[in-house]
């Protein structure tokens, strides 16, 4: 078995900004694991959040041994990027030697496509109706805020797109009082979900607060580890590969989630078509899927994804799984 890791950079079809920073392209690193003539492909995006870098999570792809099971890597590596790529690798080598798709060796009904939020990045109020306005005929916009001045943003979207369903995206950015004081308001803009309020080292605060819009663990939640510290403060959980480090604790992770009553959201880093391929399969059935990082794209994969009006559909075997 022999393991290789690259760096690929895809440049973005605009500037995309959260409350953190800007950025013009998606850097990723392409995880190849061959055997026997045979190679399986894994996408990670390493995350500055959670003191991930290029060459860190490089390093750690390169320290594993030249052979490994699934099994064995989750003793090797922790939940984080270069577990996910490594994992995700392995899935897809073994679906290809067995002449199956991966949903089926992990015992999964046939995917379908699942509607996606489409994100639209931080800017002026201007900038974001524009942006709203312009995306009005998809039925799910995401919204990057958490700025001390996120109300004429939020204002300016639904103004821009009166018909969208709304989630918004706080990255961390806002305060208990300031999430308080705007929560009557996301009621009154038919706001359906607000993802991580308040920074994780700080969510007690939703301890004991009302929540008339559901509310989602995205940096508070890595895998299945991470659920008892969430209860009483979310309803739903925002499960990405990067983060649970492999399809295959995301699907243990949703399984759990769902079992303790939360919801389930799939999200992503802003990668490929290769990244949300494994994503697809857990998407399935969740109340919400937002895996447009290839529409964020200037450019792809060879296979893209294919989106639709329908949403995002599974991979094809070129592409991954």
């Amino acid at each position: 078995m022999q393991i290789s890791v690259s760096r690929d950079v895809f440049k973005l079809a605009q500037v995309f900004t959260i409350s953190r920073g800007s950025r013009t392209e998606a850097k990723v690193l392409t995880v190849q694991v061959s055997e026997g003539g045979v190679t399986g492909w894994g996408e990670c995006v390493p995350y500055a959040r959670y003191d991930e870098t290029l060459e860190s999570v490089t390093a750690e792809i390169e320290g594993l041994p030249g052979r490994l099971s699934r099994d064995a890597l989750y003793d090797l590596l922790p939940a984080g990027a270069a577990r996910n790529a490594v994992d995700c690798a392995l899935w897809d080598l073994e679906a290809k030697r067995a002449g199956k798709r991966v949903w089926e060796l992990a015992g999964l009904s046939a995917p379908g496509p699942e509607v996606t939020a489409y994100t639209l990045s931080l800017d002026t109020p201007e900038k974001m109706r524009e942006q709203a306005a312009k995306n009005a005929h998809r039925p799910l916009l995401k919204i990057k805020l958490g700025t001390p001045d996120d109300m004429p943003r939020l204002e300016a979207v639904r103004a821009g797109a009166p018909d969208a369903s709304i989630i918004v995206d706080a990255n961390e950015g806002w305060s208990a009082e300031v999430y308080a004081d705007l929560a009557p308001h996301l009621v009154r803009l038919g706001v359906a979900l607000v993802e991580q309020p308040l920074p994780a080292a700080e969510d007690n605060a939703l301890l004991g607060m009302k929540r008339p819009v559901p509310v989602c663990a995205d940096e508070s939640c890595h895998d299945r580890a991470s659920l008892p510290a969430l209860k009483g403060k979310y309803d739903v959980v925002n499960i990405k590969l990067d983060k649970t480090g492999g399809l295959t604790e995301a699907l243990c992770l949703r399984d759990a989630a769902r079992a303790q009553g939360y919801d389930i959201m799939v999200g992503c880093m802003i990668g490929s078509s290769l990244a949300m391929a494994p994503a697809t399969l857990v998407a399935q059935g969740a109340m919400v899927t937002d895996l447009d990082g290839p529409l964020l794209l200037a450019e792809d994969r060879e296979e893209p994804l294919r989106f639709d009006e329908r949403g995002v559909h599974p991979p094809a075997p070129e592409l991954w799984g």
